[in-house]
């Protein structure tokens, strides 16, 4: 894959231009070695459909959200207000960003601290690329497999996004296999709430488990996700029955790169 430049704000703005999107990678999207492919990905697509985008690079702060959802109210103020800062001080108008928790937290919690703009999740964005015919799908790798998606819950319940990554999914010309528990019925992936970040608590059965054992009895080639958290969760679920070398958990990013005209 050739190197592709991706410019920060700072860099833009030096030169006298504005990102008509800002990708808001995240603290996965920049740390966690196996969403940065996420992050190439989604930046490979931006570039391939000639999107003026940029990145805030180091200037990048976590939005928050683990630290309100731990109980930890002045550090999520003090984090929403270093970002909104910024944000404002660069005029930024449009945010894309491929983690639920970080659309959430910009969508419905920052307006109250000042921080007004137009936020979309990646599977949004996604769909609104292909809707306009900026990228086409060549069929391949995913055509006639089994594919299941897991709803991610600040995605779904939080925001009520169920169709666009459904319509993604379509695009791939595969077998899509809904589980039982689906979109306002779905099952978390035993992440969200900062549990991410904490040691189990009593139980007979991990939540991560529990649903990846409903995904894995679907039989699929591929469980899709569209969350950071999700993918990690999902991912140690599918090792934990040792299918990982059967079925691949993918982002929904991941699959348009592989199945487009990129």
């Amino acid at each position: 894959m050739p190197t592709i430049n991706v410019p920060t704000v700072a860099e833009m703005t030096a030169k006298g231009e504005t990102p008509d999107v800002l990708f808001w990678v995240g603290c996965a999207g920049a740390f966690d070695d196996r969403y940065q492919m996420v992050t190439r990905d989604f930046a490979k697509i931006l570039h391939h459909c000639q999107i003026k985008f940029a990145v805030l690079g180091t200037e990048e702060s976590c939005t928050g959200d683990p630290a309100r959802r731990a109980g930890n109210e002045f550090l999520f103020q003090m984090q929403a207000l270093n970002n909104i800062n910024v944000l404002n001080g660069y005029g930024i108008k449009k945010i894309v960003t491929a983690c639920p928790h970080c659309f959430n937290t910009f969508k419905n919690e920052y307006p109250e601290l000042g921080g007004k703009y137009e936020v979309l999740h990646h599977s949004e964005f996604l769909q609104q690329l292909i809707d306009s015919g900026k990228i086409k799908f060549e069929g391949g790798e995913f055509k006639g497999k089994t594919i299941t998606y897991h709803d991610s819950c600040y995605l779904g319940r939080g925001n009520n996004i169920y169709e666009a990554p459904r319509k993604i999914l379509e695009m791939l010309d595969g077998n899509i296999s809904e589980m039982t528990r689906n979109k306002s019925r779905g099952l978390c992936c035993g992440a969200g709430g900062a549990q991410m970040f904490k040691e189990a608590e009593k139980g007979n059965k991990e939540v991560y488990v529990e649903r990846s054992e409903e995904a894995l009895s679907l039989k699929p080639d591929v469980i899709a996700t569209a969350c950071p958290f999700c993918m990690t969760m999902i991912t140690d679920g599918v090792k934990h029955f040792n299918k990982e070398e059967k079925v691949k958990v993918l982002d929904l990013a991941e699959l348009v790169a592989r199945a487009s005209d990129l």
